[in-house]
């Protein structure tokens, strides 16, 4: 007869010690696990009755003598001590820029600790303040404690931006996040108002049915307000505000720049040219002839630069708070700037007329557009004229105003044509030409949307943009000559899946493409030549543009893919861009153009955090992306709301299975139609194909079709906007294959049994 084995309870009891742990045994228990209950301490020592009691009493010994404390509702740990896992919120920096972090639910005794910079994020960038992340916290050979990223949480993942509404019984908090359906009951002391933007925060009780409870921490506007729509964009996305008085002082404080240390640039006629609205100018151009014989032909073209570095010093507050903000961020009504005003539309900000301190570099191209040398100098310039793109513009094509005639024949003309010398070398360099489509919107004085009109492509655009490639280029071109630490803008070639889709997709429209042949963007080129004046340019030019990757900043050079370049650096915008200001210190260093006094340069500190300082900016930048992008989905939103029921041409942006994303021809916005709203049929998402494919009738729903919608819902509060469909869709590709009907059961009616086996969840 077999042996009776022992219930599983009864074999571990018997393998470990029972009875109460003395005071030791049980603290080394608790260090070990690092953070446990009272609950699987008793399971742990098999504590039962009086033991469990007298278990209870001991731990709140240890507690009350600061030995232990308490983690969570019935958690504890050794005072102090962190698990090795744990999710943790970016709390604040350190004096050095370093994030600090601590433990989400850790008690007073927990301590700050330093947040290691992560490889894996260095296209993502690094973390920011308020993140919440799941680190491991590992000991150093130091003994210093530091947490090292996991797995990233979310923005500020337990808290909420929304408006109050008031119901007859309750206080609701809805959210503005579109992608949230769920809002907050919170607590009204009769402060709070319907319509009040808030910011609560989420309720840590749990409820098993009904809306979570929440608190409101702060109101930081109304729902009315004329500029609500950017306001819910920087609280939603976390975009640093404004300046810590340490900041404005150091602003307040810079005085005019001199000659010591500076070359004399005067009396070089340099201009700007930038949006007619512009406030901060940060670079000015000039170009003449080539005198020298050897380069006849050829062009001098001079880029100066804001010389932001001799304000911004390392180690300073302006210096700390630029690097957290990282760029400045631009919405319809207002900028949220990375410098004080008095720095960023003052004394760093190239005005027509006044004295101000440059970076310059002085290149020199042949006849075909080939740079043959350059030179960086530190100076002092004064704007000759502050030129709008359309005023540059309308001069050159003859129609000068009053302003730009007398500069025309001197310092215009003499630009147009080493730009169009510097053409001949971008058409040889042949850098992606995907077309896109760019708005404009007005806003008027009662902060609301006079009109959105599109933004032309003008030359003179092209002109600034060639001058300032050029610049970057060569500012990358120096440091990695000199062997000075940089930060490159990077950007890298399609991936294989992209590559594969890309082909799959021109092959469903009949247009060859050969995996074999290498990636270059002159053939991207040639593949948008080809189909530009075809029924499926603008769908080729979408699926083109989606297959690209993201460009980012690195310290490891890559390239840059789109402009087909092997080294990028951006330097040309200082004022706006803390990754500029790193090169302009990078370039000061390596070439000694330390000012008297105090160094500008790069710092040690600058050095040794270089890569975390481009994983931080990558990330920034991708945060000021999304909020401008938030906030005009909500300035257009509000813009149409008024326009419910309207008719609108549009072309389709966006296939997804849940429906199709549309943008308005005229105004640029973009909304969605329901799958569900598209008729009685059953639509395919064709992943290849980019379209919504009817499984009975194969009629199609593609990707770049321009179509016919009706306005059904404008939110203003979350940007969305809701089209109906009027148009019909595209007739079936008689090339493609039939979709196979499939079976579906009629509401009401039981599934049909399965054959030959259990029912499997799958």
């Amino acid at each position: 007869m077999a042996k009776t084995r022992k219930p599983k309870s009864e074999r571990f009891a018997a393998a470990r010690a029972p009875g109460l742990p003395d005071r030791e045994t049980l603290l080394r228990h608790i260090r070990e696990t690092g953070e446990t209950d009272r609950s699987e301490l008793a399971r742990t020592f098999g504590l039962k009755g009086a033991d469990r009691r007298a278990l209870r009493e001991m731990l709140g010994e240890l507690q009350a003598e600061g030995t232990l404390s308490r983690r969570g509702r019935k958690g504890v740990a050794e005072t102090g001590a962190l698990p090795p896992v744990g999710v943790v919120d970016v709390v604040e920096r350190d004096t050095d820029g370093d994030l600090l972090v601590r433990l989400t639910k850790g008690a007073e005794d927990t301590p700050l600790v330093h947040l290691a910079p992560d490889k894996a994020e260095e296209v993502a960038g690094a973390p920011g303040l308020g993140d919440r992340l799941l680190v491991r916290f590992v000991t150093l050979e130091t003994g210093e404690i530091e947490a090292r990223l996991i797995k990233r949480l979310g923005q500020s993942a337990h808290r909420v931006l929304g408006v109050v509404r008031k119901h007859r019984r309750e206080v609701r908090v809805e959210p503005v996040d579109r992608k949230s359906k769920e809002s907050l009951i919170v607590f009204d002391d009769g402060q709070l108002k319907d319509g009040d933007l808030v910011l609560a925060q989420v309720g840590t009780a749990e409820r098993h049915h009904g809306p979570k409870r929440g608190k409101v921490l702060e109101v930081v506007g109304r729902e009315d307000e004329p500029r609500a729509a950017s306001l819910i964009a920087i609280h939603s996305h976390g975009i640093p505000t404004g300046f810590s008085d340490e900041a404005v002082a150091e602003a307040e404080a810079a005085q005019a720049p001199t000659l010591a240390g500076r070359e004399d640039l005067r009396d070089l006629p340099l201009i700007t040219i930038d949006p007619a609205d512009a406030r901060d100018h940060d670079d000015a151009v000039y170009a003449q002839a080539d005198e020298d014989p050897a380069n006849e032909g050829g062009w001098i073209v001079w880029v100066a630069i804001a010389d932001v570095a001799a304000y911004v010093r390392p180690a300073g507050a302006l210096d700390r708070e630029a690097r957290d903000k990282a760029n400045s961020v631009y919405f319809p009504d207002r900028v949220e700037p990375m410098l004080p005003e008095r720095l960023s539309n003052g004394l760093c900000s190239l005005r027509e007329g006044e004295t101000r301190a440059c970076m310059a570099v002085r290149m020199v191209f042949d006849r075909q557009g080939r740079k043959r040398s350059h030179k960086f100098v530190r100076g002092l310039m004064r704007s000759a004229a502050k030129l709008a793109y359309e005023q540059a513009q309308d001069a050159i094509d003859g129609r000068p105003d009053d302003k730009a005639g007398p500069l025309l024949d001197p310092i215009l003309k003499p630009l147009w044509a080493a730009y169009l010398t510097l053409k001949k070398g971008r058409e040889a360099r042949s850098p992606l030409a995907i077309e896109s489509s760019e708005r404009r919107i007005v806003i008027g004085d009662d902060g609301k949307i006079d009109s959105i009109t599109p933004r032309p492509s003008l030359e003179a655009h092209k002109l600034i943009e060639e001058m300032m490639i050029q610049a970057n280029v060569c500012a990358a071109e120096t440091l990695e000559a000199k062997r000075t630490p940089l930060i490159y803008r990077i950007h890298d070639a399609p991936s294989p899946e992209k590559l594969d889709s890309l082909g799959e997709f021109l092959g469903s429209i009949s247009v060859n493409w050969s995996k074999g042949e290498a990636v270059r963007t002159d053939r991207f080129n040639r593949l948008l030549d080809l189909t530009r004046e075809g029924p499926h340019a603008e769908i080729v030019n979408e699926v083109v543009l989606r297959t690209q990757m993201q460009a980012h900043y690195s310290t490891d050079n890559i390239g840059h893919f789109g402009l087909n370049l092997a080294r990028y650096a951006h330097f040309t915008s200082p004022i706006r861009r803390y990754a500029d200001l790193i090169v302009h210190r990078g370039l000061i260093s390596a070439l000694g153009l330390n000012l008297p006094g105090a160094p500008d340069g790069l710092s040690d500190w600058d050095i040794s955090h270089m890569k975390a300082t481009a994983e931080e900016i990558t990330h920034a930048e991708r945060r000021a992306m999304a909020a401008e992008r938030d906030a005009t989905d909500r300035y257009v939103a509000a813009f149409l709301s008024d326009k419910v029921g309207a008719t609108f041409g549009g072309r389709i942006t966006g296939v997804t299975r849940f429906g199709l994303f549309i943008r308005l021809a005229e105004t640029g916005a973009d909304g969605l139609i329901p799958i569900s709203n598209l008729g009685d049929e059953f639509f395919i998402h064709d992943e290849k194909m980019h379209a919504l494919i009817g499984e009975r009738s194969g009629a199609r729903w593609p990707l770049g079709m321009s179509v016919e919608v009706r306005l059904r819902e404008a939110t203003p509060i979350t940007g969305g906007l809701l089209f109906e469909m009027l148009s019909e869709p595209a007739a079936p590709d008689p090339t493609a294959p039939r979709p196979r009907l499939g079976i579906r059961r009629k509401a009401g009616r039981p599934p049909l049994p399965r054959q030959g086996g259990k029912h499997r969840r799958r």
